[in-house]
């Protein structure tokens, strides 16, 4: 888009210094007088330079357009974007969250079952100690 826009200001440059060129020889080569031939220059440099400036205008308001346009644009993707953003990050922090929750359970039901495996290895070491106090009492005693 913009090397068409550039193609056209070109031209349209062009047109305007061949237009001025040969109205210039035009008015040089006819057959006026000096004054009259003077305010046809002015009048033709007059129209000129109005079309230039029109022109000019235009594709300011063409240019602004454009801006308007992508500045629009631009912002419309990064609201989207920013949306995405929010979105996955909730999403990630719900994923932490529950995966928090997992391990602490999963933490806890460990604990559980380490306290009961210690408490049974207390037991049966009592139980053993116990066993082996009969045993040395018994083996202590004579018979009689």
């Amino acid at each position: 888009m913009a090397e068409n826009e550039g193609s056209t200001s070109e031209k349209l440059t062009f047109l305007l210094i061949g237009a001025g060129i040969g109205a210039t020889l035009a008015l040089l080569f006819a057959p006026k007088s000096g004054r009259e031939l003077r305010g046809d220059i002015a009048d033709y440099t007059r129209r000129g330079v109005e079309g230039a400036g029109e022109g000019a205008r235009q594709l300011g308001a063409r240019a602004s357009e454009v801006y308007d346009t992508a500045s629009e644009r631009v912002q419309g993707v990064y609201g989207t974007a920013r949306e995405r953003a929010q979105g996955a990050y909730g999403a990630a922090r719900e994923r932490v969250s529950q995966s928090a929750e997992a391990v602490a359970d999963i933490a806890s039901r460990q604990k559980e079952q380490i306290q009961a495996a210690i408490e049974a290895g207390k037991q049966a070491y009592r139980e053993e100690k116990r066993k082996a106090g009969e045993f040395s009492s018994a083996a202590a005693e004579p018979e009689a």
